[in-house]
């Protein structure tokens, strides 16, 4: 069992106590903390707490975080399209339509049981449906991802994450045509309040969340971009888009709900990937082609 103590400064006064545990354990997400409390694992000046509670100045936060239990995820063997990989860190191509890690209930066919299948060893950090992954894509968001061995890799990982010294830029098509050549969007993500499966730009329990685009090419009604992340919300650039007017192609979600290009999903892909290596602390930096179906509406719109 690990236990970790923090202590509150005036700065951090005022903050839920699920928002600053998931700020100060990039490790684990909110939805784990939320439950960590309910198991009564995190305490605030020796007592048990509810998730809502906000900190005050000088209080004493302890969260304990269980070992991982046994994995109930069956490995799979599901072809990997693999960039690198050592004793650390695996880094890997992600398809469209490949979910990242299993949900209760939906245990089959993810990257999870993919990666359990090739490395027998995978960070127990983050829980059992959750193995090894440090970020994550979005189901139909393709490209590449990284994914650590072990718990000091993944601790390593987590905090260059949160440092904002990963390289991570996306292409993304998007309707209608940006005028600007390039832009940045500073603007708090949080949990929908009219829609809990969406995010949305939001004041009140939110995080910071920062993109910056590039116009690639501009086409008759639609634009490619390219966006650089600060930050690593939950559908960043999804919602930062769309927020600014320009939806992402294939976005039924944030976008129009008629489907273009007979598109079962956004026309999203990560293409470059860059980190220190947890261990040598060497800068490593990986590009990805676009997939075929992202190709073929580029092509569709140059003819």
């Amino acid at each position: 069992m690990e236990a970790y103590t923090f202590q509150i400064e005036p700065q951090q006064a005022k903050t839920r106590i699920d928002v600053f545990l998931t700020t100060n354990c990039p490790e684990i997400s909110r939805s784990y903390v939320q439950k960590l409390i309910e198991e009564g694992l995190v305490t605030v000046n020796g007592q048990p707490t509810k998730a809502n509670y906000k900190l005050r100045v000088a209080d004493e936060v302890t969260i304990e975080i269980p070992p991982a239990e046994e994995l109930m995820v069956e490995p799979e063997d599901i072809p990997l399209d693999i960039y690198y990989e050592d004793k650390d860190v695996i880094v890997v191509n992600k398809p469209r339509g490949m979910v990242v890690h299993p949900a209760e209930g939906n245990t089959s066919g993810t990257l999870v049981n993919a990666l359990l299948y090739h490395c027998k060893d995978l960070s127990g950090i983050n829980g059992v449906l959750r193995p090894g992954i440090v970020h994550r894509l979005d189901k139909d968001t393709s490209g590449l991802i990284m994914v650590a061995k072990n718990d000091q890799a993944h601790h390593a990982l987590a905090q260059q994450l949160k440092d904002r010294t990963v390289t991570r830029r996306y292409l993304a098509l998007v309707h209608h045509r940006i005028k600007e050549e390039q832009g940045t969007i500073n603007a708090p993500i949080g949990r929908d309040p009219r829609d809990r499966q969406k995010m949305a730009v939001i004041e009140r329990n939110s995080k910071a969340a920062v993109t910056h685009f590039q116009v690639m090419e501009r086409f008759a009604d639609y634009t490619l971009i390219e966006c650089r992340l600060e930050t690593g919300r939950t559908h960043q650039i999804r919602v930062h888009m769309a927020y600014i007017g320009y939806p992402l192609v294939g976005d039924l979600k944030y976008g129009p709900k008629k489907p273009h290009f007979n598109l079962d999903g956004q026309l999203l892909h990560a293409r470059v990937l860059g980190f220190q290596h947890p261990t040598t602390g060497q800068y490593l930096e990986f590009s990805s082609p676009l997939p075929e179906v992202f190709q073929q509406v580029l092509e569709q719109l140059k003819a």
